[in-house]
């Protein structure tokens, strides 16, 4: 059996592929495979990808037929990957050389069903390491026990889907799929999914994975109107933590992250195209009113007043059809 599978999603990337190809290539072991989707690039990407395939051990191309967001792609790779560990990388990222050994040596010593990693963010020539805020390292612990507290950055918010690696078991689960067709934070659901459903999970001390932000295609750096995607990911985080066993401990923090990313949104109000402007205030105060209401008055109680000022005058916004908020 393939011991691990690494999905790769390209999208328009083709100044930073040849980086990326470089990363596996020095990471490259037999039992170790390479999903390359394209995601029906319309540069030189696919070009790079279709070369990769001579020079790269263990990679298999996909080719999707129209642009389906990274979501779709990462999905695509998971159902071609073959490997007994699944992990990710987003094409204009990179590896550290020998990271992926390392990576697959440290869920093996651990026996969990996931394990998380720091990462290096990288923006221009700047190099920040990211951690997770998790504390303890290096030892199996129950993956429902690190979603709380609800006033504390915990691993639910650091949802990055290649900062890890995960055993096939969850993809037997029907775990690992990211919510089809999301095209910014899609790992919300995902990773609150994994922290509720699995069994176990591991933090380990391992740097090797390298983000790139900043980058212009990136939709985290563009104002259009698929960046709205972030609330139909997190009403599926509220919908699905409302079915818990453990909702009534849960919610707070889900409703609490909820009110957090609308507010980053708010506050950054001004790199949005206009009409997309109004659209993120209509669909945000939307968004508060379909919340249940005792969870979010506590929530923004807790909240620091810049950022409960900001929700508290979007909450009482009148609707488009005149009603009030509930």
């Amino acid at each position: 059996m393939v011991k691990l599978s690494v999905i790769v999603p390209f999208y328009n990337v083709q100044q930073y592929a040849p980086d990326t190809l470089h990363s596996l290539r020095a990471n490259a072991r037999s039992d170790f495979e390479f999903v390359l989707v394209d995601d029906k690039s319309t540069d030189r990407t696919p070009e790079l990808l279709e070369r990769a395939l001579d020079s790269l051990p263990g990679a298999r191309l996909v080719r999707h037929e129209r642009n389906g967001g990274l979501a779709t792609a990462r999905n695509t790779g998971i159902d071609a990957a073959r490997g007994e560990y699944l992990t990710f990388l987003d094409g204009d990222d990179w590896y550290g050389p020998g990271y992926l050994p390392r990576l697959v040596a440290a869920i093996e010593d651990m026996g969990t069903d996931f394990v998380r990693v720091d990462h290096v963010q990288c923006t221009g020539r700047t190099r920040n390491v990211i951690r997770v805020p998790h504390g303890r390292r290096g030892v199996a612990l129950k993956a429902r026990d690190a979603i709380l507290p609800a006033d504390r950055s915990t691993s639910v918010d650091y949802p990055y889907a290649w900062a890890g690696i995960y055993h096939r078991r969850l993809l037997d689960a029907g775990l690992l799929h990211f919510p089809d067709g999301l095209r910014t934070a899609e790992d919300r659901p995902w990773i609150w999914r994994l922290h509720r459903k699995a069994e176990t999970f591991g933090v380990a001390e391992l740097f090797g994975i390298f983000y790139r932000r900043g980058v212009t295609t990136s939709l985290t750096q563009i104002g259009d109107v698929r960046q709205l995607d972030f609330i139909r990911s997190f009403d599926q985080v509220i919908a699905e933590v409302s079915e818990d066993p453990d909702a009534d401990r849960f919610l707070p923090k889900a409703v609490r992250t909820y009110c957090a990313i609308i507010a980053h949104h708010l506050g950054n109000i001004e790199r949005f195209e206009p009409q997309v402007a109004r659209k993120l205030k209509s669909m945000s105060a939307a968004a508060l009113r379909r919340l249940p209401q005792d969870v979010l008055a506590d929530a923004l109680d807790s909240m620091d007043l810049e950022r409960s000022v900001k929700i508290r005058r979007l909450r009482w916004r009148i609707p488009a059809d005149g009603t009030a908020a509930a």
